[in-house]
């Protein structure tokens, strides 16, 4: 485990400049690329407890915890700002290219490669107001040279509730949202030289070429033991006005690589908000489906880990994954060569600041028995999966 508390703030040489992972698609909270292998998120003491005294039976199904590492604003002389990072001592290769990028905004570096590169690298979006927010100088670090290709190479689509397309527009539209509110916050409370605590991740995408990615908000309760009323009132009017209390999962983001255009089908939050019980399952099911033909090929390998989780879930007691998050990744890029038969999944359970626990220094209330919300949703993602026609 990593942690790293002395920046020296002037000398900027020492400093990572972090970039928005560009394959976030749900939360709110702004999730950052350290290196090609590891992530970053602004920490919160009750998920850093939760990974420190992890059950080992969890591990394989969590991000690998990698440590604390610190944060600081960066301003340039026209005003852009960016994230630094102060680099692990054992990493210090990736600092030489970090150091080296410009720090011309996101905005700008890609706009420069849809200049240079015609109409091919697109995202198509249609959250109006959403995308009104992220046009209006957001101030962030430029994506790596490696992250631009990645882009000329592989579009994305952004679809509404009721399946309409709009403008189309050159980043990742969720991810970079959640990085330009979370600047925004920073700037407007505290100074450069104020230095925050981020939790470093395994980034568990990192051995996918093209990443299909489905973000499920786990449970019937979304709201801490801490929660104000306020926000208890508007996280129970959210379950129940969406597929988390009929099934106890709902969608909050998701990433398909379509073969027949060489694009992702994306969704978000809001999306999974508006889904009925059936509308759910519509949408589980166009995960599994690249845009020629269904990829029976994965249900077996997914549902096998669901169901091992399922199995670790229920010796769990007195833990409540109030708000986790469960992602379901897989490679979107078929193989080709016949003796490979085992596509690439992973499941991971993420997201633990409203995590309680017997034994947990946050734990307001003791629970008994395993968290029956979760077991509830696991359940039954488990029975929509199997009923996928696999004969498709």
């Amino acid at each position: 485990m990593v942690v790293q508390n002395n920046l020296d703030i002037g000398d900027t040489r020492k400093g990572i400049l972090l970039e928005p992972f560009i394959h976030q698609v749900g939360g709110h909270m702004s999730m950052m690329k350290y290196d090609d292998h590891t992530v970053c998120k602004p920490l919160v003491s009750q998920e850093q407890r939760f990974y420190e005294s992890l059950p080992t039976v969890m591990k394989q199904f969590t991000p690998q915890y990698k440590g604390i590492i610190s944060v600081h604003l960066k301003k340039d002389s026209v005003g852009n700002l960016s994230l630094v990072a102060c680099p692990q001592t054992d990493n210090r290769s990736s600092l030489d290219n970090a150091s080296k990028e410009s720090s011309m905004t996101i905005w700008q570096k890609l706009n420069q490669a849809n200049a240079n590169n015609g109409d091919h690298m697109f995202v198509q979006w249609n959250h109006g107001p959403l995308t009104n927010t992220i046009k209006d100088s957001c101030h962030g670090k430029a994506l790596l040279p490696t992250d631009l290709q990645y882009h000329r190479d592989m579009s994305s689509l952004m679809e509404d509730a009721n399946g309409n397309q709009a403008e189309k527009n050159s980043y990742n539209p969720w991810g970079l949202h959640c990085h330009k509110q979370h600047l925004n916050r920073m700037s407007s409370k505290y100074n450069e030289n104020k230095l925050h605590q981020f939790l470093l991740l395994e980034n568990v995408v990192s051995k996918y070429k093209y990443p299909c990615i489905l973000d499920l908000k786990m449970g019937t309760r979304q709201h801490g033991d801490d929660a104000t009323e306020e926000k208890k009132a508007r996280q129970i009017k959210k379950c129940e006005q969406s597929t988390s209390a009929s099934l106890g999962v709902r969608l909050c983001g998701m990433q398909v690589y379509q073969a027949d255009t060489v694009q992702y089908l994306c969704k978000d939050k809001y999306y999974g908000r508006k889904l009925s019980p059936d509308g759910f399952r519509q949408a589980i099911y166009h995960f599994f489906h690249n845009g020629k033909h269904l990829r029976t090929d994965l249900v077996e390998p997914i549902v096998s880990q669901l169901k091992a989780l399922l199995s670790v879930i229920k010796k769990q007691n007195s833990y409540r994954f109030y708000s986790s998050s469960l992602l379901i990744n897989y490679e979107g890029l078929e193989k080709t060569m016949p003796f490979d038969s085992h596509p690439q999944v992973d499941v991971h359970m993420i997201d633990f600041a409203h995590t309680t626990y017997k034994g947990s220094r946050y734990t307001q209330t003791v629970y008994d028995g395993p968290d029956h919300g979760y077991i509830f949703g696991l359940e039954n993602l488990i029975k929509i999966i199997q009923s996928i026609p696999v004969g498709e």
